[in-house]
């Protein structure tokens, strides 16, 4: 008896010492994986963030071709990371609320709501992009539109600027929209579309103000609505600024025409199919100026 009460007592150090030396799982360092998701997910919601600031804000300021950023960056590879970090996000509020311990689910949810707000713009610039024709040119004067000095013809055709269209040429005719699917836009051309689609782009009335008033008011309200480069022609009856986008930094060229006891506008983007309505919402916006002045003289 004496025997197997030594036996057990010699045995049992040994024994105790072998569960001792192997090294016990970490409660701590086992589950801070978890408590740690929020503040990953947060960090890859952001980087997401700046990958989206950076494609639309590359191209303004040279860094990148807005070819790069709004078709690459944005269309393509935007949505596999939106879709990626809100998955990710999504993942660590759960486990922020469902497991111990519990992690900063306020972390979580901002992660979540920085993809959910840049899908929501995405939806809504495609939405804008169906609800108007794919045009990128708008005039007051469908039957002679204004046309652009030599100058700034000169520095479209050295940027390599979309074409100046005649507004009576059939779409399907012109290069940029004879692959289009849309055989009812083909046989339109741009008349017929700004007429339907656009049909409160009117030329302004000079009524009682002189000519020379006319060209102070399109001037003053080229600069008040923030057009850039704003020009007199010389030897013309022309005015000329240039718009440019917060975003992308795209450009559009703007030119107001005095003649007839009226003024005509038309506004024509540089680059890009369809200008998402933003040409016509212009010469709506220095419509409005140039009246609001021609009023007060």
């Amino acid at each position: 008896m004496e025997n197997d009460d030594q036996s057990a007592r010699v045995t049992r150090p040994d024994d105790e010492e072998r569960v001792i030396s192997q090294p016990s799982p970490s409660p701590t360092k086992d589950r801070e994986w978890r408590r740690s998701l929020p503040k990953y997910a947060l960090w890859l919601s952001l980087a997401v963030l700046i990958w989206f600031v950076f494609a639309a804000f590359g191209p303004k300021f040279g860094l990148i071709d807005w070819r790069t950023g709004l078709g690459f960056m944005i269309r393509d590879a935007g949505t596999i990371l939106i879709a990626i970090s809100a998955l990710f996000a999504a993942i660590a509020f759960l486990f922020a609320f469902l497991k111990t311990p519990k992690g900063p689910w306020w972390k979580a949810a901002v992660a979540f709501a920085i993809p959910a707000l840049l899908f929501v713009g995405l939806l809504s610039m495609k939405a804008q992009a169906e609800a108007v024709p794919p045009i990128h040119d708008v005039s007051t004067d469908l039957r002679d539109p204004p046309t652009y000095s030599a100058q700034t013809m000169a520095l479209r055709s050295e940027l390599g600027a979309n074409p100046i269209n005649d507004y009576g040429t059939p779409l399907g005719n012109l290069e940029m929209w004879a692959n289009s699917d849309d055989a009812a836009l083909k046989v339109k051309n741009h008349a017929d579309i700004i007429a339907e689609e656009f049909p409160d782009l009117q030329p302004i009335v000079i009524g009682q103000a002189t000519e020379e008033q006319a060209f102070d008011a399109i001037v003053a309200a080229m600069g008040a609505i923030g057009l850039q480069d704003v020009r007199r022609v010389a030897g013309s009856n022309t005015v000329e600024g240039v718009a440019e986008t917060f975003a992308f930094g795209f450009k559009d060229d703007v030119v107001a025409r005095v003649a007839d006891g009226q003024i005509d506008l038309r506004s024509v983007s540089r680059v890009g199919v369809s200008d998402l309505g933003y040409n016509a919402s212009r010469v709506k916006e220095l419509r409005e100026a140039i009246e609001d002045r021609l009023k007060s003289e």
